[in-house]
């Protein structure tokens, strides 16, 4: 198996699983996101977590890398958990469990550590209304997974309480 992924054999084939921490941050209503500018999606900052490393310390690891934000480690507080089982480009199954944090981070904004499908993928921070990167998503085709757009639409409806209206927009 590759990295940050764990993997055993089971009567249906091999099994890959992928722990993750995601962080949603949130500054003036906005919502950090990672916005890919070659194809053109938001996801919530984040990444694998390490065989060696808590949730928590992947969370700040991940955030930092990806969009050069620091956690602040005291304000971390669990949001919920999403796993997706989905047929796997290694594996026979892949199970991707994203574990959600609601986190405050300091005002300085660092650099990024981009790994090299993060850089041809083009990752840039993004501050956004989450109707924006809700209606990003919409439109988009089915080569993406919809775990992202579950997790934002959740988030937004509980963090800014509105909701998808009949005609597809949101209120």
């Amino acid at each position: 198996c590759s990295r940050n992924r764990r993997c055993s054999c089971q009567e249906n084939g091999t099994v890959g699983k992928r722990p993750s921490a995601r962080a949603i941050i949130i500054k003036d209503n906005k919502i950090a996101m990672v916005y890919s500018k070659k194809y053109n999606y938001y996801q919530f900052p984040g990444g694998g977590i390490e065989s060696n490393e808590t949730k928590e310390d992947a969370l700040i690891r991940e955030v930092k890398e990806e969009v050069g934000l620091e956690v602040i480690k005291d304000s971390i507080k669990e949001y919920g958990l999403v796993i997706r089982k989905e047929n796997g480009k290694i594996e026979d199954i892949f199970i991707q469990e994203n574990y959600y944090y609601l986190c405050d981070v300091t005002n300085n904004i660092l650099g990024q550590s981009l790994d090299n499908d993060e850089i041809e993928e083009e990752f840039v921070l993004e501050f956004v209304d989450a109707k924006k990167a809700i209606d990003v998503y919409a439109g988009k085709t089915a080569d993406f997974t919809n775990v992202d757009l579950y997790d934002l639409n959740k988030t937004a409806a509980q963090l800014f309480k509105f909701e998808k209206n009949s005609d597809g927009t949101y209120t």
